[in-house]
């Protein structure tokens, strides 16, 4: 048996490069909650979490004082029985927010030991569709000083001419005129072949500003349209779906199968973009990825592409990773220590055994200090 003998947890926070900004809020650093859980062979399985751009303490406290105890001196692949111990441990503080988050890297952290163990990559412990890559989209398009529509669609056709089909780019900081030219040049620059997503990031608050907005990008045919509204307002999602040919596509913040049943129901998502490292982990994950499935609701999930890539793989309502092909946004791509590499718009997956990278120990003291990790044993 792989029994648990200790797990470690540090929260860093990594400045960006250049100050970057969505529809309605502007990043100059990213904090991120990092697990290790180690067994008593040695063997150590590693998760983590974008846990926002201030207070990125709040998960690690979680992961210390509620959920970790749950985890020493118990076999790591009783991982289903795990998740229930922790998800009731905590059912006071959250079922949602930086205390899921905390489930979602311990339960990252078991898939990713108990694969190790197995000696197999984690697609392949998983029971993988495919076996050697995955499609993906370049993500990027953010709202930097400067950035020209043209430029905008530098950046799209960029993409285009690295291999991939299909890109996406923010939208709904702007008036409905500028997001309209924005949209405009993307789809000039990357022709009628390529598929064009588009990324509200919660910029609307009413159906008559989204349509406003969504109208005009009708005209450029986007794939979807994600994250219009507040993830709470599940019938505005629902109600734009009806009223547009868009796909809607949200599901990134959302936590636990029950919200995500809710939400599927309601027909507020055409596509899912539920978050291994946000909804509850691996085995959440999972479960609403069969439930979707069962709808007939494809699975895109949002960012993490180190982390999506291997369950991608193994899920066959899953279409494709979102990759960041450098780290200006996701610079989590700083703490670890092996890269995924792509080709014609396909991600490899990673071969040698769990999630098929390390933590980068050097990044981690530099950015947070010698004692960025605290034992829980």
């Amino acid at each position: 048996m792989s029994m648990i003998e200790s797990v470690h947890v540090a929260s860093v926070a990594v400045p960006l490069d250049k100050v970057t900004s969505f529809s309605t809020r502007t990043v100059s650093e990213r904090h991120y909650c990092l697990v290790k859980v180690r067994n008593r062979d040695g063997l150590e399985g590693i998760g983590f979490c974008y846990v926002g751009s201030a207070g990125g303490d709040i998960a690690k406290v979680a992961v210390e004082q509620l959920l970790a105890p749950k985890l020493i001196g118990q076999n790591s692949h009783r991982s289903e029985g795990l998740w229930m111990d922790m998800y009731n441990e905590s059912m006071l503080q959250g079922r949602a927010g930086s205390v899921m988050r905390g489930i979602s890297i311990l339960d990252v952290a078991l898939w990713d030991l108990n694969s190790r163990v197995a000696k197999l990559p984690l697609h392949q412990f998983l029971g993988c569709v495919v076996d050697d890559r995955v499609p993906a989209y370049a993500s990027g398009g953010y709202y930097l000083d400067g950035k020209t529509p043209a430029k905008l669609g530098k950046e799209m056709e960029s993409y285009v001419k690295l291999g991939f089909k299909a890109v996406k780019m923010k939208v709904g900081r702007l008036s409905p005129q500028e997001e309209e030219a924005r949209v405009r040049a993307a789809r000039k620059a990357i022709g009628d072949e390529v598929l064009l997503t588009l990324d509200a990031n919660n910029a609307w608050r009413d159906l008559p500003t989204a349509l406003e907005y969504v109208r005009r990008f009708e005209a450029y045919n986007p794939y979807w349209i994600e994250e219009p509204f507040s993830p709470d307002a599940i019938d505005l999602h629902a109600a734009l779906a009806r009223n547009t040919s868009i796909l809607v596509a949200t599901g990134e913040m959302e936590a636990g199968r029950w919200r995500f049943r809710e939400l599927v129901d309601a027909g507020g998502a055409a596509i899912l973009q539920s978050d291994a490292a946000v909804c509850g982990g691996i085995s959440e994950w999972r479960r609403i990825s069969a439930y979707a499935d069962s709808k007939g609701v494809t699975v895109c999930p949002h960012w993490f592409h180190d982390l999506h890539a291997p369950l991608v793989a193994a899920t066959p309502n899953a279409r494709f990773v979102e990759f960041f092909l450098d780290d200006q946004v996701l610079n989590f791509r700083r703490l670890i220590n092996k890269q995924l590499t792509f080709k014609n718009g396909d991600l490899f997956l990673h071969q040698s055994p769990g999630l098929g990278f390390e933590f980068n120990e050097a990044e981690i003291k530099k950015v947070a200090g010698k004692s960025a990790w605290t034992k829980i044993a």
